[in-house]
């Protein structure tokens, strides 16, 4: 059995909420000390199959504190999906959820990783490309 990546929908409402979310972070809507010290960048949206539940990935901007900033979020999605509701055109708008977005620090894990000399000495580097 193969597992299957979302589907068109799917990308296509959580886009639309990862832009209307952004937007709603830029204009300083929610008022918490921790978010405004930070801008916050909201790197994807992803959606349940049914569309009701939503995770939103965010990561603080010049590197702030990346724990404090999900958490504090995550005490105003309520805020925040009310706020969605007014902003996109959608039968029901979908509980949303903020977590860490990781990728940024796992591609600078491999980068180093793969410039590391042991490495290279492993994939017999010998000046050929």
């Amino acid at each position: 059995m193969s597992k299957r990546g979302p589907s068109q929908r799917q990308l296509r409402v959580g886009e639309l909420l990862r832009h209307a979310l952004a937007d709603i972070l830029a204009r300083g809507e929610v008022q918490d000390p921790e978010l405004a010290r930070t801008a916050v960048t909201v790197t994807e949206v992803r959606l349940s199959p049914d569309l009701m539940a939503a995770t939103a990935y965010v990561v603080p901007l010049g590197g702030g504190q990346l724990g404090e900033t999900v958490a504090a979020l995550n005490r105003h999605a309520r805020f925040l999906r009310g706020r969605l509701a007014r902003e996109v055109e959608l039968r029901r708008v979908p509980t949303v959820g903020f977590a860490a977005d990781t990728t940024f620090d796992y591609a600078r894990k491999v980068d180093t990783l793969l410039a590391s000399p042991e490495v290279a000495r492993d994939l017999g580097d010998d000046g050929e490309t």
